[in-house]
């Protein structure tokens, strides 16, 4: 199959599709490849690497998608990306259409296959979007804990505390893959961390395995909790479904 990796376009969106151990693996396979030039060089791979993996690099976005029939990106298709595509293409990427309805018609009228990453599952398991929930749900704890600091406009508490202060409060909504990880790090700082879920079986599994606090997830509860915490992490996670809105501007005054 002939497979193309465009460069990415959307705004500071760094990543690239496919690294240069996949092109050869591919290769090896009897597929070719065609990345866009400078494709990876947001992610510190230069075009020489992908070309010394039997890949073949093509000037832009337009001859990727003009030699390929496999589409394969990180993030949606822009504007400018969906023009190009046709009904010979399939669309390979993290595409999230339920909070999306142009895009979605978008494809549609363009006739093309799109895959969305974050809908393969198996054994009831998300394993494209698993790793980018673990990633974002690291670092929400790391970017918030710094959002607390005075000069970014927060009240100057330190999460993780000294001795003689207590620690700061940290909530996070959802104890799924990325629920986890931001209080895995929020613990790890030494925040005092609640994490809010509707799953008892999930609330049994976090009781054992972290050292946080488990709350079932209402309204009630998360009213009651907010006026006591410094940063509250939202990681709630409807598989293809749009994530909901749990905290109202109310309940921030």
């Amino acid at each position: 199959m002939d497979i193309g990796v465009p460069k990415e376009i959307k705004a500071q969106e760094n990543r690239v599709a496919m690294v240069p151990g996949s092109v050869a693996e591919l290769v090896k396979r009897g597929h070719r490849v065609f990345i866009e030039k400078g494709a990876g060089e947001g992610a510190s791979y230069a075009d020489s690497q992908y070309q010394a993996a039997g890949a073949e690099i093509v000037a832009d976005a337009a001859a990727v998608f003009s030699s390929a029939r496999l589409i394969v990106k990180v993030k949606e298709p822009q504007p400018q990306e969906v023009a190009l595509l046709g009904p010979q293409h399939i669309l390979f990427t993290y595409l999230h259409l339920a909070a999306n309805k142009g895009l979605t018609e978008s494809l549609m009228a363009s006739g093309c296959t799109a895959i969305a990453y974050e809908t393969i599952e198996v054994n009831r398991h998300l394993p494209l979007l698993e790793p980018m929930s673990e990633i974002a749900g690291r670092m929400s704890a790391i970017v918030g804990s710094y959002h607390l600091a005075k000069h970014c406009g927060g009240r100057g508490s330190l999460l993780g505390g000294v001795p003689g202060v207590a620690p700061g409060r940290v909530v996070v909504l959802g104890g799924g893959t990325a629920g986890v990880n931001a209080a895995r790090v929020a613990t790890g700082i030494g925040a005092d961390v609640t994490i809010l879920e509707v799953d008892f079986e999930r609330m049994r599994f976090l009781d054992i395995t972290m050292g946080s606090h488990t709350v079932y997830s209402n309204e009630a509860n998360l009213a009651d909790l907010l006026p006591r915490v410094d940063l509250v992490i939202g990681a709630v996670l409807v598989p293809g479904a749009k994530a909901p809105k749990l905290i109202t501007r109310e309940m921030l005054r």
